[in-house]
């Protein structure tokens, strides 16, 4: 695979390995810069194989990094439901040809984007965000569009952000939490999918420098950052994408 790259691509993923270490260390919504872009430069279903290990190498360096700060709890609650996310992303995969792949990731997270505004405008004081069904449900999104295309950034960002985390609880959680469900998908993209090949982890392996570079940057905007400049990031960052995916 890395024989066969052009100048383009190898500038195109270059970038995307540093959002995606930014992404994970407490930039949150730069993964979804990164998933429109290669799935443009190389397929929007074979992208999600070369995107996991870039995510799997960024997640073991965020929980390094904020290992101290997790909510286990709120890690366990939507894990078993992720799971069967993942096999509800592998039979709707079945019916779906290729060419629709990006418009169902679109569409996806075009239905994260009006649950995040809703809890923006409407669920402050509501109670049932606290109930066990708004952690399973969100489990299972975030299951099924991380499975679909590396795509649950919004999902979980919604999420954390209805159970009122500070920041950097937040952004522990987040990490711990990625770094559990990308780890479990690698068996079912590798065996099921078969779009992570040694060609391709080849090629992951050339961006580890570049992701580390992002998740310093990543460290550095995050203590700077301010609560409210953070969601409005989130939020900007995930409306850019969405379109992007649905309008490409």
């Amino acid at each position: 695979m890395i024989e066969t790259l052009t100048a383009t691509q190898w500038l195109i993923i270059s970038l995307c390995a540093i959002c995606i270490g930014m992404s994970k260390t407490g930039v949150q919504g730069m993964t979804m810069l990164v998933i429109p872009f290669m799935a443009m430069s190389f397929g929007a279903k074979e992208s999600t194989g070369v995107i996991l290990p870039m995510l799997c190498m960024a997640d073991i360096i965020a929980v390094s990094y904020y290992k101290r700060v997790a909510d286990w709890k709120t890690v366990a609650r939507l894990l078993p439901t992720a799971v069967l996310g993942f096999f509800v992303a592998i039979a709707v995969d079945k019916f779906i040809p290729a060419g629709q792949f990006r418009k169902l990731m679109g569409w996806t997270l075009a239905g994260a984007l009006l649950v995040m505004f809703w809890g923006e405008f409407f669920g402050k004081d509501n109670k049932w965000m606290k109930k066990w069904w708004f952690s399973a449900l969100f489990g299972l999104l975030g299951g099924f569009t991380t499975m679909i295309g590396n795509a649950a950034s919004p999902v979980m960002a919604i999420y954390l952000l209805s159970m009122r985390k500070d920041k950097m609880s937040y952004v522990g959680t987040n990490a711990w939490f990625f770094l559990m469900v990308n780890l479990l998908k690698l068996p079912l993209q590798i065996f099921v999918w078969k779009n992570i090949s040694w060609g391709s982890l080849a090629l992951d392996a050339t961006m580890l420098p570049v992701i580390l570079l992002g998740a310093f940057i990543g460290i550095k905007i995050v203590k700077w950052l301010p609560e409210k400049a953070f969601r409005i990031f989130v939020e900007t960052v995930t409306v850019i994408a969405v379109v992007m995916m649905l309008v490409s």
